[in-house]
């Protein structure tokens, strides 16, 4: 592992984990040459590049778990990966978490969303009754093979239920077997201060960064003086990435020529060079039985 700790060991000292939001190999093998030792593997992530298509539940569990394992075939860093709502019942869940354990993750995400499903941050949502989450959550529990894959349980009641009761729900989820909690989508800066005030001090807690979302923009150590042990920026890199598509396609198309847009690209060997082309060539060369 990047990190040699185990994730549960990690979460319980600072500083603060900050995991960036990855959608396949590629971004997470730029994100661990940034430094990064935890990952998220984002279900709106997918979403977005691999469909074209908003975060409303479309993704399907063997599509995840499919990324899931070409990611950790490519980098060692913690994976925690968005499982939704684990698609389905508690039997489906058992099948999620041991797919996606099996594949690679470190930690699960699941959330208690009926459908139709959205993404966190968008209006619209239905939940589960908090009962059928907690039975989700003990059969997560008793279906991993390891206790250091990590249960997270997130609920979205902020918006549908109210902040009291989502703060219940989180503390119900804790009592069912949850290793870490996420309260997803506060409004303000007191209202993060609250999820810590009520639900600290026994579980780790996440917080989510969405540029545009529900909650105000707070910075890794801001959440770290809070008391967040984990934060995650779960679709900033294709909202990155979406822009300067957009601004390379529009420059290609007004000019016939990548050459304005150069300065802003990596040539042919700086990208072979980000992706290993020369140690793979040399480890080819090991096994050239015609040298």
């Amino acid at each position: 592992m990047a990190d040699v700790k185990t994730l549960r060991a990690r979460l319980s000292q600072k500083p603060i984990v900050v995991a960036p939001g990855i959608y396949d190999p590629f971004t997470a093998l730029v994100a661990t040459q940034a430094g990064f030792a935890t990952l998220y593997l984002s279900g709106a992530a997918i979403a977005y590049t691999r469909l074209g298509r908003p975060d409303i539940g479309l993704v399907s569990m063997t599509e995840v778990a499919a990324t899931l394992a070409l990611i950790r075939d490519r980098v060692d860093a913690h994976l925690v990966v968005d499982a939704d709502t684990g698609y389905g019942n508690a039997l489906n869940v058992i099948r999620t978490v041991r797919q996606f354990e099996q594949a690679g993750a470190n930690a699960i995400q699941l959330e208690d969303q009926d459908f139709p499903k959205r993404c966190g941050h968008l209006d619209g949502k239905a939940l589960i009754p908090a009962d059928e989450m907690c039975a989700k959550i003990r059969a997560a529990v008793d279906a991993r093979h390891s206790r250091e894959t990590l249960i997270v349980a997130r609920t979205d009641a902020v918006a549908v239920e109210g902040f009291d009761r989502a703060i219940e729900r989180a503390a119900r989820y804790r009592e069912a077997g949850a290793d870490l909690l996420f309260v997803e989508a506060p409004k303000t800066r007191d209202d993060l201060a609250r999820v810590v005030s009520a639900l600290g001090g026994t579980l780790p807690l996440m917080a989510n960064m969405v540029e545009g979302g529900k909650t105000p923009p707070l910075s890794a150590a801001e959440l770290e003086a809070i008391g967040f042990a984990l934060v995650i920026f779960p679709g900033g890199i294709v909202r990155a990435l979406g822009r300067m598509a957009s601004e390379y396609y529009g420059s290609l198309a007004a000019h016939g020529t990548t050459e304005p847009f150069r300065a802003r690209m990596l040539d042919f060997d700086g990208l072979n060079e980000l992706i290993g082309t020369p140690e793979m060539l040399a480890l080819g060369k090991r096994y050239d039985w015609q040298k």
